[in-house]
Parts: structure tokens; C-alpha cells; sequence
């Protein structure tokens, strides 16, 4: 059995900010007036299940659906309050990370529940990126490093880019942070181990 870490994912009451960690990954965010709505394609219903049921804790209701292109997609409605959190996250109608971000356990969490993905035997995970947003991509490596976990970003001529965690340390480090997979995840195979 493991040890929760103060610091984890699971030690911190969920909040509507917690949904960042959908915008530092491939998420999208669209304003309407005062309102705006959350979205993020996954790969997996079964993720689509686990991101949607982070959402709700948040406090937001969210649905599960398929995107145009057939993929599963979770969004949430079009809320007042969700706009400051858009209005963080964006300049203008272009997605950017805000000034000196740092992503705190919650955030962290929902990032690798909906973008993250195993690599080799379970010693490396990637934190999915925007494709759409590479400017974001060298700022969010940063954000990673002030939390303390020093990334190496991997897939930027490709349609995969992501941060991409590896060593025992940084490995226990994003553990302590994020805690422990999912019910609705494969720990072995979707959700980083040491």
C-alpha cells in the first residue's frame, strides 16, 4: 500500500480551477458572453469516463460525447463559472498559459488523466500537449520544472506533442503529486509507475 503524500491529488478538495489542467493539455475553451465551456477529445471512453468524473467532482457537470472526427469527447456547459478561468487561459481567441503558472496536484491530475500516456515499460509518461497551441508548449515545460518536475518535450514535429517525465525521482515526484490511477484507468498501462 502506499503512502499519501501531502501534497497529492487526493489531500486537496477539488475546485472549478482544477479544470486548467485540461487547458494545459489538449483542451479547449470557448467563450460566449460571460459564459464559457470546457472541452477535451481523449482517446479512450473509459478515459472519457475518468475526466468526466474529475470534472463533477470539480463541481461542474460534464457529459461525455463524440467529437466530429468520432473520437470521445467530455465537455462541460457554457458557465459564468468557467469564464475567469477561460479568461486566464486565453489572449485574445488564442489559448495561452497564464504568467508564472505553476500546476498545483488537482490540475496535475487531470492533465494525466486526459493526456497522459505510458512510455516504454512504465519508466517515462508524456503529458499530452495542444498540437494546436505550440506556443504554450516551451511555457508549460517551465511550469513543470517550477513544480518540480523537470520535463523533456518530445513531439513537436508530430501530431503528438508532450512533456515527457522520466527518472525514478521525477517519476515519485509526479506520483506524490497526482496520486493513484483512476478506477476507470489501467495502472500498469495508462497511468505512470515506478
Amino acid at each position: 500500500m502506499s503512502q499519501l503524500s501531502f501534497f497529492s491529488a487526493e489531500s486537496m478538495p477539488p475546485a472549478v480551477t482544477d479544470l486548467c489542467g485540461l487547458l494545459a493539455g489538449p483542451g479547449q475553451v470557448v467563450v460566449s458572453g460571460d459564459r464559457a465551456r470546457i472541452s477535451v477529445v481523449v482517446d479512450s471512453v473509459r478515459r472519457a469516463e475518468a475526466v468526466a468524473a474529475l470534472i463533477r467532482e470539480a463541481g461542474i457537470d460534464a457529459v461525455v460525447a463524440r467529437s466530429e472526427e468520432d473520437s470521445p469527447l467530455v465537455r462541460t456547459e457554457a458557465l459564468p463559472e468557467l469564464k475567469p478561468l477561460a479568461d486566464q487561459w486565453t489572449r485574445g481567441a488564442v489559448k495561452a498559459m497564464p504568467a508564472g503558472w505553476v500546476p498545483s496536484a488537482r490540475p496535475l491530475r487531470m492533465w494525466a488523466v486526459a493526456a497522459g500516456r505510458v512510455e516504454g515499460e512504465g519508466e517515462r509518461f508524456v503529458l499530452g500537449l495542444d498540437p494546436h497551441a505550440p506556443d504554450t508548449h516551451p511555457a508549460l515545460a517551465q511550469a513543470l520544472i517550477r513544480a518540480g518536475i523537470a520535463p523533456t518535450l518530445v513531439g513537436t514535429r508530430g501530431g503528438s506533442p508532450g512533456l515527457r517525465i522520466s527518472g525514478r525521482r521525477r517519476m515519485h515526484r509526479l506520483l506524490d503529486n497526482i496520486g493513484e490511477a483512476p478506477e476507470k484507468l489501467d495502472a500498469r498501462t495508462e497511468w505512470p509507475h515506478v
